[in-house]
């Protein structure tokens, strides 16, 4: 534990965890709403997760379920919850340690995850076409989800953040007045 001279308290990585990974499922979704009037591909080219669970062997094909008569690949749907996940516990963790990672409301850490993953990991592992291979409104749909998804985690880990220094502080004045009722009977 150390100590965060912002709030001067004690810093706490649990509640930091905690919050990366509500946060990083809340904007999961949000990315994926986004994708709804931006879609982020051409038609008829695969998803990065589907590629994924393709490259590592998997029959991705066949992890699907029907929901209100809709297909949906829970397969992808894992990759990307996960994704979210890994990424909104390693935010939230950071940004307890180093308050430089909250830059923008998050939005400096989504453009960084945005370009390190499709300006270079996902096509490095062949999972989708370099940057320069794809349109503008695929790079526009990329870049607006994830700057969307990563100011998400930051307003669900700042509004966490005040919650537990607002109940903190709430308790603390609570145990002074108990000690201040006590010592004057």
């Amino acid at each position: 534990m150390g100590t965060n001279s912002k709030n001067d308290g004690i810093v706490d990585y649990g509640y930091a965890a905690w919050a990366g990974f509500l946060g990083g499922n809340l904007s999961s979704f949000v990315k994926w709403g986004s994708e709804i009037p931006f879609p982020p591909r051409e038609a008829g080219r695969i998803s990065p997760p589907f590629a994924i669970l393709k490259a590592l062997g998997l029959n991705a094909e066949d992890m699907t379920y029907v929901f209100t008569g809709h297909v949906i690949n829970y397969g992808v749907a894992l990759v990307h919850q996960g994704f979210s996940i890994v990424f909104g516990l390693l935010y939230c963790l950071l940004a307890t340690a180093c308050p430089l990672v909250t830059l923008g409301q998050g939005l400096a850490f989504g453009l960084i995850i945005t370009l390190l993953f499709h300006a270079i990991l996902l096509p490095l592992g062949g999972w989708a076409p370099q940057v320069w291979d794809i349109s503008a409104h695929e790079v526009f749909s990329e870049v607006f989800g994830h700057l969307l998804w990563a100011w998400t985690i930051e307003i669900v880990r700042r509004d966490m953040v005040r919650m537990r220094f607002a109940s903190a502080s709430t308790l603390a004045k609570a145990s002074s007045d108990v000690r201040s009722m006590a010592t004057n009977r």
